[in-house]
């Protein structure tokens, strides 16, 4: 197993947000991590990635454990998050964002060495972006892709994507997809943060739901259905927290007859 994690709990002051959880993802294997707000998932993906330590429970990869605490020797050993917020600096160009903190070798040939490994990178990911161009002037989605790109560039192999979507149009969306898609055929393993529900079932090979910091279900995405998805988050039938209301009409508190309004009303 390319990613495992047993028995991870967090407390914070006396609350327990993470009771338990284990977590499997195989490498080639896109796995969607969901719940409501407040389920455990941020907590679950900080710990993964070193963000944060846990009061119980370890995380290996590859069968070796991984240090708790200590993100950049977990990022070094192949564990990547690209987090909601973009944290590319606009005025630097897409290679220098790619390799910023990482930069190698000596000052005159670092930067053609990597312009040419950003742009690969990026080829790789099927983005027609120009590694030599500043950040400042991409969409959001090839922002979020020059993050990606950030994350490979450490030959990672778990990939966490923390909500990935949420600035993007439907048309970029498209773009993700098919980015997560390469990936995947990479043999990355991928952790998939989402609460779009489609976006789920068309990029995911399997689920796993928490729910008040604990695991509650993990099972192939074609095992679920929406409904059952959202059950498996809230805890009951979406039926039940909007039951259909039938209208009941009271007596009439507005009548009018008669109304005119010259020219352009009459009767």
């Amino acid at each position: 197993m390319r990613l495992s994690a047993r028995g991870l709990t967090k407390q914070y002051g006396g609350v327990t947000v993470l009771d338990g959880v284990d977590l499997d993802v195989a490498a080639g294997e896109v796995r969607a991590l969901v719940g409501e707000n407040g389920a455990g998932k941020s907590t679950l993906i900080k710990i993964l990635s070193g963000a944060v330590t846990p009061e119980r429970g370890e995380v290996r990869l590859d069968g070796e454990r991984l240090p708790p605490g200590r993100p950049l020797e977990i990022r070094a050993r192949g564990v990547s998050v690209v987090y909601q917020e973009l944290t590319l600096v606009p005025d630097l160009s897409v290679a220098e964002n790619v390799f910023l903190g990482r930069e190698d070798g000596r000052p005159l040939l670092r930067r053609s060495a990597m312009r040419v490994r950003a742009q690969q990178l990026l080829d790789e990911l099927g983005v027609a972006v120009d590694a030599r161009e500043p950040v400042r002037g991409l969409s959001v989605a090839h922002q979020q892709m020059v993050e990606i790109a950030r994350a490979l560039v450490t030959e990672a192999k778990v990939l966490i994507l923390d909500e990935p979507s949420a600035s993007l149009s439907a048309h970029e969306v498209d773009t993700l997809m098919a980015v997560v898609a390469r990936l995947r055929a990479r043999g990355l393993a991928i952790v998939y943060v989402s609460h779009r529900l489609e976006e789920i079932f068309r990029a995911c090979d399997t689920v796993t739901v928490l729910r008040d910091g604990r695991h509650v279900r993990t099972d192939r995405a074609a095992a679920f259905t929406r409904e059952s998805l959202i059950r498996d988050m809230v805890g009951r039938d979406v039926s039940e927290e909007f039951p259909p209301r039938t209208p009941a009409p009271g007596e009439v508190a507005l009548v009018v007859r008669g109304l005119s309004a010259p020219p352009h009303h009459q009767g």
